[in-house]
């Protein structure tokens, strides 16, 4: 867990639940098919904006564990969608030095989009980029409970003492680990909540929320919810005044 910004520096790491692509289509007389490819293209500019401001790490939430529930047609489409889009942009994230990894329970998903998956990671390993990571099939509590089963098996081979146990190495347990937590949390669509996703994470993170719905998104909204960071003093349980002593 990284707590070392305390000040108004520019976010490392934002988090992004990408919502409001159904409404988009809906207010247009369109399938939601067409708001969620319209959501790729708005995913693609704000993957292309946090490379151009050096953002470290950009962390999308593209399909939760809750998702499944949706009509299967749609989720089928999604899952299309999914590979249609790691095959069309692949070459150019590599180009461009972002390292891309997967967030979420992979045994839940068709065996086409795993292996395109697993492909795109391989290929884009080495880069030293933006970081990229994108949640499908992803829960805050699924995530927790799998680190909790982890850990609960070392303890069971005698591989570690409950004793042992404390914040740094569950947190080395979790999908982000080795990865610094999200400075700045974005979630479009008007809706303020977190919706399950990146639970332990989000501890500390500063919280937009923007009206605007996703495939609407794009730099000037990002620039604004960027300034809006730099804007808030983070103190992580401390007083002003400790801050402001240093």
């Amino acid at each position: 867990m990284n707590t070392d910004n305390n000040s108004t520096e520019y976010p490392r790491h934002i988090a992004i639940v990408m919502d409001g692509n159904g409404r988009w289509a809906r207010q247009r007389g369109l399938p939601r098919n067409a708001g969620h490819r319209a959501g790729v293209r708005a995913a693609r500019r704000v993957v292309e904006a946090c490379g151009e401001r050096e953002i470290d790490v950009l962390t999308l939430f593209a399909f939760s564990s809750e998702n499944w529930s949706r009509p299967q047609r749609e989720v089928n489409l999604l899952m299309r969608l999914f590979v249609e889009a790691l095959q069309r942009e692949i070459q150019d994230l590599h180009k461009n030095n972002v390292r891309l990894s997967f967030l979420g329970d992979r045994s839940s998903l068709p065996g086409a989009l795993t292996r395109q998956m697993e492909s795109c990671e391989q290929l884009t390993a080495l880069n030293s980029g933006l970081k990229l990571n994108v949640a499908v099939s992803y829960g805050g509590r699924w995530d927790l409970v799998e680190a909790t089963r982890r850990i609960a098996s070392r303890v069971a081979k005698a591989e570690l003492q409950p004793e042992q146990i404390d914040e740094a190495l569950f947190d080395a347990e979790l999908s982000l680990a080795g990865v610094a937590d999200p400075d700045l949390f974005i979630r479009t669509g008007g809706e303020k909540r977190i919706s399950n996703f990146l639970l332990w994470d989000l501890a500390y993170s500063e919280f937009y929320f923007s009206d605007a719905l996703w495939p609407d998104f794009d730099s000037t909204i990002l620039d604004k919810a960027i300034d809006d960071f730099t804007h808030r003093l983070r103190r992580f349980g401390r007083t002003t005044e400790q801050l402001s002593a240093g």
